[in-house]
């Protein structure tokens, strides 16, 4: 199975490719087409509870009714579609698109909440508004941890926004509408409606290109959540939106065949606007990030072997021009450590090149045909977290 031209989303920020994917050389895809099926799976996180059962969930009573048509409409104007776009490795500057999903606009000038996972590995953003107008988007900053990002519309002016709510109001059995970028289409977003059927839940969320991340505190949902419906609204039966869209599941939350979504409280997401805004904290990424130029996967056997290490990032192909190409660096190789700082895996890669930013230098160490390799490199700016 093949996962985009040449390099899979997210390569840059040290996520491992998975397991079959090969690079192809297929003609780029046209943007305005929007047919992403395998593209727009990689803006959808597939949960599962890391402790716990999908039955066994019972609904207390709450509202008679879903939250209407007038109500919905309110928030769709305020939601936008977000595009995500990246280069092939190796190939120059041509961008192909690599995602799509959601987002909710803030503020009237243009901020945009939506999930990190959305944007992850992109080299350029766009967001589509209602009514067709695109924006490219940049980025302020992310929160890997809580899986939330910011964004700001460039020159963007008089947009309508959401009204948030609170998370806070909502219990189990109340009537919700999950509000998004279903499946990646064009035009008005897609409205699926539900109920709460849990709310504190823990999940391990992992995307079809095999990353994992812990999320605690969702709010579940039986609404039903596709791909695409990431960043999206999570609307209660006011009108209010009271969770951020982060993860469907094809699992059922019950024997009767109820689909499972979850979101994270808007309260929570807010919270991390706010750091972003105040400039930053411990979990805060923010702008651009240092960038090192190469793609990697998981340390297989055979290069283990070859090499002689046992641990390490994978590397299998390097940008033209990039700093580590520069530095000397040949794929493959495994990288082994980062300003000292031990690189155990494909994973652990990104996390420590992200403490550095544009114009920053690390010590990079790594392993490859002819021996172990120390340089110091300066990184240049790259794709979104």
């Amino acid at each position: 199975m093949t996962y985009g031209a040449g390099r899979w989303p997210g390569s840059e920020a040290g996520m491992p490719a998975p397991p079959g994917w090969q690079p192809h050389t297929e003609p780029p895809i046209e943007p305005k087409r929007r047919r992403w099926p395998a593209l727009v799976a990689a803006a959808f996180l597939v949960g599962t509870l890391a402790v716990g059962s999908w039955a066994a969930i019972s609904l207390t009573s709450g509202p008679a009714t879903s939250p209407s048509h007038p109500q919905v409409a309110s928030v769709s104007a305020g939601i936008v579609d977000v595009n995500t776009f990246a280069h092939t490795l190796g190939q120059g500057d041509q961008l192909i698109p690599v995602g799509a999903g959601t987002g909710m606009v803030l503020t009237a000038d243009g901020e945009v909440l939506t999930n990190n996972h959305v944007v992850q590995g992109a080299w350029k953003i766009e967001a589509e508004v209602p009514g067709g107008s695109t924006y490219t988007a940049t980025v302020v900053g992310v929160d890997p941890t809580h899986d939330v990002a910011l964004l700001q519309l460039d020159n963007a002016s008089n947009l309508a926004t959401v009204t948030p709510g609170q998370a806070t109001s909502i219990s189990v059995g109340d009537q919700v509408a999950g509000v998004g970028n279903a499946l990646g289409h064009s035009g008005p977003p897609a409205v699926a409606t539900g109920a709460v059927t849990g709310l504190n839940r823990s999940i391990t969320a992992r995307d079809p290109n095999g990353s994992a991340e812990k999320l605690t505190g969702m709010i579940q949902t039986d609404a039903n959540i596709q791909p695409g419906d990431s960043g999206g609204a999570l609307v209660d039966a006011e009108g209010q939106v009271v969770g951020m869209i982060t993860a469907g599941s094809d699992q059922n939350s019950s024997t009767s065949g109820r689909t499972t979504g979850f979101a994270i409280p808007i309260d929570t997401a807010l919270t991390v606007v706010d750091q972003i805004h105040s400039g930053g904290g411990t979990t805060i990424l923010m702008g651009e990030r240092g960038y090192l130029g190469v793609g990697v996967r998981p340390l297989d056997a055979a290069t283990a072997q070859r090499f002689g290490v046992s641990d390490g990032a994978m590397v299998v192909g390097l940008d033209t021009g990039g700093p580590a190409q520069q530095a000397g660096m040949t794929a493959p190789a495994v990288i082994r450590s980062i300003d000292g700082q031990p690189v155990t895996s494909a994973d652990s890669l990104g996390p420590l090149l992200h403490s550095h930013t544009p114009g920053e230098s690390a010590v990079v160490t790594w392993v490859d045909a002819s021996g172990q390799h120390t340089a110091t490199i300066q990184l240049i700016a790259g794709p979104a977290v």
